[in-house]
């Protein structure tokens, strides 16, 4: 095991907006204080009471997603918490992700991209 889901991400337009939706859907806590997380007009999270915590990313030029069709697909990504960004960095390489941004080496956390082009994030605990 490389590392534990953290939070699984959503792309959307209106970060808040998005967290009160799932709030009303799923209670919990929007944007709780969490050293994990900078919470701000870009990244909002929801604590809820049971499973993982879910986190919407604004995209600037958002264009929902249309089921069944290919040129709209869908558009989150996993949060996969590490201990050693290092050694999970090698270990991921080794099962096939692709790095598609390492931050400049400055981040607390990189992007890859699975086997099949799905990216997921690895971020430090």
């Amino acid at each position: 095991m490389i590392g534990s889901l953290q939070c699984v991400v959503l792309d959307c337009a209106d970060v808040l907006a998005l967290a009160r939706f799932y709030q009303g859907l799923l209670g919990g806590e929007v944007n709780r204080p969490d050293r994990q997380w900078s919470l701000d007009d870009d990244w909002a999270t929801l604590h809820p009471g049971t499973g993982p915590v879910l986190a919407f990313q604004r995209a600037t030029d958002h264009r929902p997603p249309v089921w069944g069709d290919p040129s709209r697909p869908q558009q989150s990504h996993l949060d996969i918490r590490v201990d050693d960004l290092e050694l999970a960095h090698r270990d991921v390489l080794a099962l096939g992700a692709t790095l598609l941004d390492d931050g400049g080496g400055t981040r607390a956390w990189r992007v890859y991209a699975d086997p099949a082009g799905h990216p997921f994030c690895l971020v430090r605990h």
